[in-house]
């Protein structure tokens, strides 16, 4: 996810207003959860500072500290001393259906696997008459489409097993290598999910968008001004200003304190965040924005994700179309991937500054902190520089 988790961590990404933790929380209590064990290491002060006890939510929420990232078993062992005789495990990067949360909740130990048609980019699920027997990982010729979704039922037993699992090629301890040694003890049921929703690549959070915004209710708590036009779920947050002129048309969903036109058009599945500047003649189409960004006039953002404190120069330009239509080109790790998008515009962590009449090629990446020249040409993996 980088450039977007330069400053924090991925659980804290925006998705549809709400943290991507506060959705996976959400919907794991609707499943009846009531107590939560969130493991943290990099950026644990965020996530400590935004959840708290989690009385906010109707819950309770505990921390376990995992000093060093050396894999998803050794995360789920930072948490031994607080977890109960039966509980879940959840990923902070993938959003399941409530039904089949449910559903997995009320049984034994159990996996979730979802289907995949290509099944080779995944771990994926061997089975002995439907139930679990190993974790097949990513393999050219792999034995099911059924893809290791990420979420588990478990009891302690798993610890036992974790500390028999042998580090794996990356030097890491693996809650998949604990598993396939505890199906040789125990019966393991796996459980298909509806829906599921993976966010581990930047243009995932448009995705996620798309999807959520789908049962959006409207609440209008801000002012909308006579002359603007509000067509379809729209949400406007408290303390919001919407300008004569404006034309917004969901789903969109506008946060606290923004100031939004006038004479702009913001167009569907649009997330903006908090104290957010939407300025003149601005265009706004299937994009996210962050808190504290300003899209200065005569801006255009198409299919773009804009991380917080950003700033706009007039008439900026984020292209997100090819001619030819093809897929669009980003960058993952710093090496250039097929992102499978026909339309994708920038992806701009915190902090980014273009001068005015900025043109943006589609996919390009900025990275936090870049300060622009006037008419600049951006494109490809942009690094950080000073102005001058």
């Amino acid at each position: 996810m980088r450039p977007l988790t330069a400053n924090q961590p991925k659980v804290m990404l925006p998705v549809a207003g709400k943290p991507l933790l506060e959705h996976i929380i959400l919907r794991a209590r609707q499943a009846g959860a009531d107590r939560f064990v969130l493991v943290v290491g990099y950026g644990a002060k965020s996530v400590r500072s935004f959840f708290g006890d989690g009385s906010r939510l109707g819950v309770k929420i505990d921390y376990a500290d995992q000093d060093r990232q050396l894999g998803t078993g050794h995360a789920l062992m930072a948490a031994q001393e607080k977890a109960e005789d039966r509980f879940l495990v959840l990923n902070g990067d993938v959003l399941p259906d409530e039904a089949s949360l449910k559903e997995m909740a009320r049984g034994s130990t159990a996996v979730s696997a979802i289907e995949v048609e290509d099944p080779r980019r995944y771990g994926v699920f061997l089975a002995e008459e439907g139930r679990f027997k190993s974790v097949v990982e990513k393999s050219a010729r792999p034995p099911s489409n059924l893809a290791n979704a990420g979420i588990y039922l478990l009891k302690r037993s798993i610890f036992e097993a974790m500390r028999s699992a042998p580090l794996s090629e990356r030097g890491e301890y693996e809650l998949t290598d604990g598993l396939n040694l505890l199906a040789l003890q125990e019966e393991i049921r796996i459980i298909t999910l509806k829906s599921w929703l993976e966010i581990g690549r930047p243009w995932d959070i448009l995705a996620a968008n798309e999807i959520m915004l789908r049962d959006i209710k409207p609440i209008i708590s801000g002012k909308v001004e006579a002359g603007a036009t509000l067509s379809g779920n729209v949400s406007i947050g408290q303390g919001t200003i919407v300008r004569s002129g404006a034309y917004i048309v969901g789903p969109a969903l506008i946060g606290q304190n923004c100031d939004i036109g006038p004479n702009c058009y913001i167009r569907p599945t649009t997330c903006i965040g908090d104290r957010v500047r939407i300025g003149n003649a601005v265009e706004v189409k299937n994009s996210a924005i962050m808190n504290d960004s300003k899209i200065g006039h005569l801006s255009y953002v198409g299919d773009s994700i804009i991380g917080d404190r950003c700033n706009f120069g007039a008439g900026t330009i984020c292209s997100n179309l090819r001619h030819d239509k093809g897929n669009i080109k980003s960058f993952i790790k710093g090496e250039r991937v097929d992102s499978g998008r026909r339309k994708l515009g920038v992806i701009m962590a915190d902090g980014v500054m273009t001068g005015i009449n900025t043109s943006i090629y589609p996919g390009t990446v900025i990275a936090s902190g870049f300060k622009g020249l006037p008419a600049a040409i951006l494109k490809g993996l942009v690094t950080c520089h000073k102005e001058g």
